[in-house]
């Protein structure tokens, strides 16, 4: 990763404790640079108003979905006799080509470590579990290592800080499945069930871990929370690039075959060309951008042409992608779209829960569709057929996101790069219907 930009605590909330020489920033070196001064100033007010000090933020979940943090916060009951309740971090970071959570738990833990405290204090839980890719055994360690620490120094445990509040905090791995990164597929595996997504309603924020009130927040977003605290929800919206509606920085990055691809935190608004070609040095000598997708495989296809909109949830919606993860993939000239989407689909395919049938069978279908295109082997049809699995899985056909997610850069591919599915169509299967009397329309 690269980070030969200036950074300080007023405009890179996320980055500016960093160490050059990428080695973890420890509680002692933490706490000399504000460390916990965000959970100091969270237990001096009521969870309530910690609540509200998010929300005026303007915080939105950085994990893809970008649904206003602290209202999330809000829907949590306000019955005091429902007095267990769970903070969840989805750090289950399995989306292709996105890396960004795990640069700030492998680096910054404590920065997490204290996020979750304050949003404990802010929905009154009284444990938290990181539920961790388990492939991610350098950020597990940490983590755990950032706990103890914290745990040690009186901000973990019983009566934290002598403010009579409570909360233990764990690091729990998973076993590597994509699907747990949708939050009550997440919590049946932290619970030890398959991990299959649950019915809602009831919410997670109702009936989560245990039947008990649950929040569940991306590790990014609630890293953003210390700063809110310290700085203030007018210091927040600040830092936005001018034009854009979202607040705050994000974490934004380009691979592919860019010349220098990594991560950096930048305003959220800042456009897409100037991460490609300032920060992630343009494409590599000989290569030309042909596509790209903005914030993970499950994002639909941008062209150059959109290079120029700014990073930020309403204006990529609607060029008809999603931000996502903000951490982009560059597709170059030399890829071909049918391979490229026939990867793709394999990978979805493979991590469907199996749950329900859309999902189960009209992956692999795409597939084997997409196999015989590759191959030349497509018939006269096939893509009208995979227009229409698009169709069919897409959002409120199927148990959760993941089918719409996988089908989404598929429907971009056929409407912009069409001719490329088209030339993977067996010139003789056209004939041998037409001799058939059989017409292609027809199929």
């Amino acid at each position: 990763m690269s980070l030969s930009i200036t950074r300080n605590a007023e405009t890179h909330p996320l980055t500016w404790r960093l160490n050059d020489d990428g080695q973890p920033v420890w509680f002692d070196e933490y706490r000399r640079q504000e460390g916990y001064v965000g959970v100091e100033k969270a237990l001096a007010i009521s969870p309530e108003e910690v609540v509200t000090q998010v929300k005026d933020a303007g915080l939105r979940g950085r994990g893809g979905a970008g649904f206003p943090t602290g209202v999330k916060w809000s829907l949590m009951p306000k019955d005091e006799s429902l007095n267990v309740r769970y903070m969840i971090c989805n750090a289950d970071e399995m989306e292709p080509g996105t890396y960004k959570d795990r640069l700030l738990m492998e680096q910054m833990p404590h920065l997490l470590v204290e996020g979750m405290i304050i949003a404990a204090q802010a929905i009154k839980a009284y444990r938290g579990y990181i539920f961790l890719r388990g492939e991610y055994v350098e950020a597990a360690e940490n983590l755990r290592r950032a706990i103890d620490e914290a745990h040690k120094a009186g901000f973990l445990g019983k009566n934290i800080l002598g403010s009579g509040k409570d909360f233990e905090l764990f690091v729990h791995t998973g076993a590597g499945r994509y699907i747990c990164g949708e939050e009550t597929a997440l919590i049946n595996s932290l619970e030890g069930r398959r991990a299959n997504p649950r019915a809602k309603p009831p919410f997670p924020a109702m009936s989560g871990v245990w039947g008990k009130p649950t929040c569940v927040n991306n590790v990014e977003s609630i890293c953003n929370v210390p700063g809110i605290l310290n700085r203030g929800s007018d210091w927040y919206h600040g830092l936005s690039a001018s034009g854009s509606d979202d607040a705050g920085t994000k974490l934004m990055g380009f691979s592919g075959m860019v010349n220098n691809p990594g991560v950096w935190e930048l305003p959220i608004g800042t456009t897409a060309r100037e991460v490609l070609e300032d920060y992630a040095g343009g494409m590599q000598q000989g290569l030309t951008l042909k596509a790209w997708q903005p914030g993970g495989a499950g994002t639909d296809f941008l062209l150059p042409e959109h290079l120029d909109l700014p990073m930020d949830f309403d204006h990529i919606g609607k060029a008809g992608s999603r931000m996502g993860t903000a951490l982009s993939l560059a597709i170059d000239n030399r890829i071909n779209m049918v391979s490229l989407m026939r990867n793709l689909e394999e990978f979805f395919a493979r991590e469907s829960c199996g749950w329900c049938t859309p999902c189960r069978d009209g992956l692999p279908w795409s597939v084997k569709i997409l196999r015989a295109i590759e191959k030349g082997e497509g018939q006269p049809g096939d893509i009208e057929t995979l227009e229409y699995l698009c169709r069919a899985l897409g959002p409120g056909n199927t148990f959760c996101a993941h089918a719409p997610g996988a089908v989404e850069p598929l429907q971009s591919a056929i409407k912009f790069f069409r001719e490329e599915f088209e030339a993977g169509i067996s010139g003789d299967a056209i004939n041998l219907r037409a001799i058939q009397g059989i017409q292609p329309n027809q199929l």
